[in-house]
């Protein structure tokens, strides 16, 4: 891992301002972040997945948003049990990736 690129990730989160970064820059600082320290930025991750498989960029691409999804269910399924986040942003995961499961069944 890159210790340079850890550092700027979490220079980064401090200098936001946020409670959570959303968008592209909060998939690639969650990301790297989450391989350092899963317990801490997993359900971050997890939740900035949730909301990227809904925004307008993937919203006429079902499998984008699929695998988003399918990758926030994996984070936050590897989660400790303990981990205080963990089962809300399960749920939150589940719940998008059955809407968007029952939208493509429906034909929607």
């Amino acid at each position: 891992m890159d210790q340079d690129m850890v550092m700027r990730a979490r220079v980064q989160l401090l200098s936001a301002n946020r409670r959570v970064v959303s968008g592209a820059e909060g998939l690639r600082i969650y990301r790297l972040l989450t391989q350092v320290e899963p317990e801490v930025y997993g359900s971050k991750l997890a939740y900035v997945l949730v909301e990227a498989s809904a925004s307008s960029l993937v919203r006429e691409l079902p499998e984008q948003r699929l695998a988003l999804l399918d990758e926030a269910i994996a984070v936050a399924s590897a989660l400790g049990a303990a981990n205080p986040y963990r089962t809300n942003v399960l749920a939150k995961a589940f719940a998008a990736r059955r809407e968007l499961e029952g939208r493509q069944t429906h034909g929607m």
